[in-house]
């Protein structure tokens, strides 16, 4: 019984010692990744600028009515409740601005996503201004994910559904 408590106590000093540490880290942060295609502008602007069916973990895509003459959607992100995005921008074929709208969630903030055309083809910049707001999920991000994982899992599926080998720079 003794092992028990000693168990028990020692989990429960580990995730006092979570919460602290998340606690003390920045709700906000900004992570951007970029990659090279070997497709044009309007090619990587038509797969980024509505569902993207192609992304790891895309589910049910609903859009719906528009909020101060911007396109408003919600999305099945495979996380428990949908996600509600607006796109705040759109520049096309070179700059597109989304917003996690939705209210309750663990996190939120924006993805920017700038295309410069290339001589072989397009390079996509995704920037992630992002909120973490429960500090347990703060520490995962921070340390255990990584605050550019979902952009790199992004852009290699974005090029997994051009048919590439691509290479994620800072």
């Amino acid at each position: 019984m003794k092992w028990l408590w000693i168990i028990l106590g020692t989990l429960a000093a580990l995730v006092a010692l979570v919460a602290i540490i998340g606690a003390i880290l920045p709700v906000k942060h900004v992570a951007t990744k970029r990659a090279r295609f070997g497709q044009p502008a309007e090619a990587v602007w038509a797969a980024i600028d509505g569902p993207q069916d192609w992304r790891p973990g895309f589910g049910k895509y609903e859009i719906l009515p528009e909020r101060n003459g911007h396109k408003v959607w919600r999305e099945d992100l495979g996380q428990g409740e949908p996600v509600m995005f607006e796109r705040i921008r759109a520049d096309p074929p070179q700059r597109l601005e989304t917003k996690i709208i939705s209210t309750g969630i663990p996190f939120g903030g924006t993805w920017v996503y700038e295309l410069t055309p290339t001589p072989a083809g397009t390079d996509l910049r995704i920037t992630e201004n992002g909120e973490v707001y429960n500090v347990i999920f703060r520490f995962v991000s921070r340390f255990l994910m990584g605050h550019t994982s979902t952009i790199e899992a992004t852009l290699r599926a974005l090029g997994k559904k051009f048919g590439e080998q691509i290479t994620i720079e800072n």
